[in-house]
């Protein structure tokens, strides 16, 4: 604080100023005072600090009303030695680099952010322009790259040019996702070459004549962990991990199923990755209520409001207008009948759950 380090009962003879960065003063006695800028460090004996605002000086003699302690931080006021002040795990915000600051650290221990390489396989799959007959906008590429990010995550790479024995058709690559073709040859290359944490392969993760992943998963001597998820949509989803670590997440080829299947299996892998816990969803009350599937948790576009959830529609497994239009998937869980109220899971991966 601006003002004078005083020590005992007032007034006060001022004996010299103490500048910040300038060191420690001489001891003060009693009666005396420095002049004493923010910053500064203060000095043995101090009592007080008595604010600018509240000094009056005559001369090399200042007076005012103090309180004992008043203005002064002491050593240890906030951490002692050995306390533990953060636990493993917590996500390094502002706050905390500035108090590793403060404690005069110049690094950090880290879990580093998981790469994330996404592969988009189909042949029918065109990725400029509208869609001619037998065609279809590739409508899952554009969504990954910001989701990747939004969940905490960088950027994975396929080292190498593609392989011509292995590619019926150029590869197009766009930030952290690859377009493949419907081949077995080149999924088992991209996997194989992949340099990246986590894979994400969508469109050939059901059980068609043109979806190999789970032949190439075992090919290569990945060990499968998910094979689907009671979900819909979002179904024919799955998670394997290869003898070196990396981890394949297969979303689906609808583009609202691989949504949902990215926002829950894939977003589990990234926050685990990253030592987070994932987070609790807030409940919110459904007007009309919600039709339950009979074994299967249904997740639906809807928007969050004062009178709760209320679903968007047109949510359909190929479908991304509802999704488009909502704040959130109202998770609702099996049953006979209808729910009245559903878990809410934000479409943000980087947005906290509501009420959380």
């Amino acid at each position: 604080m601006d003002g004078y380090a005083v020590r005992g009962a007032g007034p006060w003879v001022v004996v010299g100023a103490v500048l910040a960065g300038s060191g420690l003063a001489e001891p003060l006695q009693d009666g005396q005072a420095y002049a004493i800028v923010t910053g500064a460090a203060v000095p043995f004996g101090t009592t007080s600090v008595l604010a600018d605002e509240q000094a009056t000086r005559i001369g090399e003699k200042v007076s005012g009303s103090i309180e004992a302690g008043r203005h002064i931080r002491r050593t240890g006021e906030e951490c002692t030695a050995g306390e533990l002040l953060l636990p493993a795990g917590t996500l390094v915000k502002p706050a905390v680099l500035g108090l590793a600051a403060t404690l005069g650290l110049d690094h950090l221990t880290v879990i580093p952010k998981p790469r994330v390489l996404a592969l988009i396989t189909g042949d029918e799959l065109i990725h400029h322009g509208p869609s001619a007959p037998g065609q279809t906008r590739d409508a899952i590429g554009p969504m990954l790259p910001t989701l990747i990010t939004r969940s905490g995550a960088g950027e994975g790479t396929l080292p190498g040019a593609p392989s011509p024995s292995a590619m019926s058709q150029p590869v197009e690559a766009s930030g952290a996702v690859l377009q493949l073709p419907d081949s077995r040859e080149a999924l088992v290359d991209a996997l194989a070459r992949a340099d990246a944490e986590v894979i994400l392969v969508s469109g050939s993760s059901a059980s068609g004549p043109a979806d190999h992943l789970r032949g190439v998963l075992a090919e290569l001597g990945a060990e499968l962990i998910i094979d689907g998820v009671a979900c819909r949509p979002g179904h024919p989803q799955a998670l394997a991990r290869f003898p070196d670590g990396r981890l394949v997440v297969g979303l689906p080829g609808n583009p609202l199923a691989a949504l949902t299947a990215f926002l829950t299996l894939g977003v589990a892998v990234i926050r685990r990755l990253r030592g987070e816990r994932l987070d609790m969803l807030a409940v919110a009350p459904v007007p009309g209520g919600l039709a339950c599937h009979p074994r299967s948790t249904r997740l639906v576009p809807v928007r969050v409001g004062p009178q709760g959830a209320v679903p968007v529609g047109h949510g359909g497994s190929a479908m991304l207008r509802g999704a488009a239009e909502a704040d959130a998937f109202a998770v609702v869980g099996p049953g006979p009948a209808e729910a009245i109220a559903a878990r809410l899971l934000p479409l943000d991966p980087g947005v906290r759950p509501w009420g959380v």
